[in-house]
């Protein structure tokens, strides 16, 4: 029975994370019939001079702007550049998590007394690139979605802008070490603690900002919790079950989904204060700059814990080329893909987003589970299963709510 509901269960994920794709990247039709001063006539003329309709229209925000900029903008519909972002997207994360994986192997493993050092060089290479594409005043992400290259010229962020930032980049910093020690501790029931990240932002966001989620959404945690509280249970000899997990594994990522939220409030408060958006100029702005505050933060931490083991760190980079191929790589793609993260944000909303994400963990998780060479048992298929459906549930639940509530006059 748990063989087959388990590989049921995997094959349902699987499809989800595809339909979550095909989701981001188709965007909703426009109705016609919506568009005051709509005809046949008027379509045809759009469609045949997208500029000539923009001309004619002067006034700001007519329907003849908005519908002439669609029709020019996604001829057919389809946005194959978004679903490009996604696609590299998911491909940069499993490639982070492999060589990650390498580099931590390198320096000698979750007991190695070196985790916190590999997690601060892998920000000292996010800073490194952040600095050249300063330098160079030139973005290469656009390629991956087959457009021009974007400039990316130095922010013009004040000094109060800067402290302001401070926050996103200490929490920052604080996820993503808190997340390499986790996944160096289990890479599989990693991912499935690290799927459970909504529990904790709903918990940060309640009590630290006064912003509890809906009813629907707290029916979707208890799921959640006992999603991953299933992929905890270990079938002892006696035939009944008991539970067994790393715990370094559950405590580090349960550190690293409390960051992530407050990362994600503190970012939203930042970008309310009047002017930050102009000054810092754009979403890689304010993402490389995030990660240059995690990498200055992190240093003082890494050389206060492991300052005795820098020399033996040392030594390691220098002779072991797993190590510097595994460091060089997870650092690159760790900051790539999550520069696209934040594109397809931009380009689709939260909630799009929100439900790839889910699905990239099922992608990352099976991943994982083949070049690791270590299988999931059934019980961590199931839960796995059940905490990152229900993940995705909550990402979208309460626009389903919202449908079926009969309208108030």
């Amino acid at each position: 029975f748990f063989d087959d509901l388990s590989q049921n269960s995997m094959r349902t994920l699987l499809l989800v994370s595809c339909l979550a794709v095909a989701y981001g990247a188709s965007p909703a039709p426009v109705k016609p019939s919506l568009v005051r001063g709509d005809t046949p006539q008027s379509r045809s003329a759009i469609a045949a001079k997208p500029s000539a309709a923009l001309t004619a229209a002067s006034a700001k925000g007519s329907p003849a702007v908005k519908k002439a900029s669609l029709l020019a903008a996604a001829p057919g519909g389809f946005d194959y550049s978004l679903m490009l972002y996604f696609v590299f997207w998911y491909v940069g994360n499993a490639i982070y998590n492999l060589y990650n994986t390498m580099a931590l192997k390198a320096v000698g493993g979750k007991h190695s007394g070196l985790t916190m050092t590999v997690s601060t060089m892998q920000l000292g290479v996010c800073t490194v690139y952040a600095g050249l594409l300063w330098l160079s005043n030139f973005n290469p992400i656009t390629l991956l979605g087959l457009q021009k290259p974007s400039k990316m010229p130095l922010p013009q962020t004040t000094k109060g802008d800067l402290v302001a930032t401070l926050p996103v980049g200490f929490c920052a910093a604080a996820a993503h070490s808190a997340g390499v020690f986790c996944l160096g501790a289990d890479p599989l029931f990693g991912q499935i603690v690290k799927a459970g990240e909504p529990v904790l932002s709903a918990f940060v966001n309640t009590v630290f900002y006064g912003k509890p989620p809906s009813m629907a959404k707290v029916v979707c945690l208890f799921f959640i919790v006992a999603g991953v509280g299933f992929a905890s249970l270990k079938k002892a000899a006696t035939g009944g079950y008991q539970l067994k997990f790393d715990e370094r594994a559950l405590i580090f990522g349960l550190i690293g989904n409390s960051f992530a939220a407050f990362k994600g409030s503190e970012n939203k408060k930042l970008m309310t204060k009047e002017g930050v958006k102009d000054r810092m100029g754009g979403v890689a702005n304010q993402f490389a700059l995030t990660e240059v505050f995690g990498f200055l933060i992190s240093l003082p931490v890494m050389f206060a814990t492991e300052y005795k083991k820098f020399p033996e760190f040392l030594s390691l980079l220098s002779s072991s080329k797993q190590l510097q191929v595994g460091l060089l790589m997870s650092g690159m793609s760790f900051y790539l893909y999550n520069e696209l993260a934040t594109m397809t944000i931009k380009k689709t909303g939260a909630v799009t987003a929100s439900v790839a994400n889910t699905a990239k963990r099922v992608v990352v998780l099976v991943f994982m589970s083949a070049v690791t060479g270590k299988a999931l048992t059934d019980e961590q298929k199931i839960g796995a299963a059940i905490a990152i459906a229900f993940v995705m549930l909550y990402s979208v639940i309460d626009d389903l709510v919202k449908k079926f509530m009969p309208k108030k006059d």
